[in-house]
């Protein structure tokens, strides 16, 4: 799933390649990918992309006032073509969702892999609209998110730690793996409460947060759209390295699984040497 650091690459890959140009069409082939009609894609033909801007995990595209809402969900990819395929797309099975023609004859594709289709759209005259973007949190990375805010909105939360981090109405953008990657920088076990944490904690978590997730930026800073994956994969410690030696201490990396994800941890790092129960249990070994 993109998160925070992806969507912010795509975002900067996005103003370079699309500001200033105009779009020709922009045509939905999945029925699921469109979530809004009024108004109408049509609006958008003719019309001159003025800024790319980011609202946590969502890309905004602004062209004269109307603003195009992607949201890539967990499957969701955005690809750059500096030469479309000439004719219609054509409705069908394949991974092909939306595709963005400029008049010059480059564009994107939306693509979407598997059966679940969660990858959505929106044409809105103000983001605000959007209900997903109305209830988001504060961006982790804005200069006033310092650590005295940080704290603040942890203050009165009574959840595991893991599940606050992932919440985007508390804080936008961060998702599984981001997650995964700040706890292990904390040494922090994701099934801490949050009412636990020390001062000392939070101020560890803070400063865990934002170097996890700037040092994720500027890793993809410049990259095309099509590397940004592949650089993701390359850059995280523990999240998707079950079975791997942790790269600070050797200790095996762990998992837990739930019905529709998992986590990775490093029991030495962050569990007191301790090995997390898988949650269908929901018990901590002892």
């Amino acid at each position: 799933m993109p998160e925070l650091p992806e969507v912010e690459a795509l975002r900067e890959f996005l103003d370079v390649h699309l500001t200033g140009k105009e779009i020709a069409r922009v045509l939905p082939v999945a029925i699921s990918v469109l979530k809004t009609y009024d108004p109408p894609l049509t609006a958008l033909e003719g019309a001159t992309v003025t800024a790319v801007g980011r609202h946590g995990k969502y890309l905004d595209i602004t062209a004269d006032g109307l603003h195009l809402l992607i949201h890539l969900a967990r499957a969701g990819w955005l690809q750059w073509r500096d030469a479309l395929p000439p004719g219609p797309p054509r409705p069908g099975k394949g991974p092909l969702a939306l595709r963005t023609a400029l008049t010059g004859g480059d564009g994107f594709d939306l693509t979407e892999a598997g059966t679940t289709k969660r990858l959505a759209v929106h044409l809105v005259h103000d983001p605000a609209e959007v209900p997903g973007v109305a209830r988001l949190g504060p961006d982790p990375l804005a200069d006033d998110f310092d650590r005295d805010a940080f704290a603040a909105l942890l203050a009165g939360e009574r959840r595991q730690i893991k599940g606050a981090l992932r919440d985007q109405g508390l804080i936008a953008g961060i998702g599984n793996a981001y997650s995964d990657e700040i706890l292990h920088a904390a040494r922090m076990s994701p099934f801490k409460p949050v009412q636990n944490l020390s001062d000392e904690e939070v101020t560890g978590l803070y400063e865990a947060l934002r170097t996890t997730l700037a040092g994720a930026v500027a890793r993809s800073h410049g990259l095309e759209a099509g590397k940004l994956k592949a650089e993701k994969k390359t850059g995280l410690r523990v999240h998707g390295r079950t079975g791997e030696p942790c790269p600070v201490c050797g200790d095996t990396i762990r998992e837990v699984s739930f019905s529709d994800s998992s986590l990775q941890y490093c029991p030495t790092c962050q569990t007191g040497g301790k090995p997390l129960a898988d949650r269908r249990l929901s018990r901590l070994l002892k």
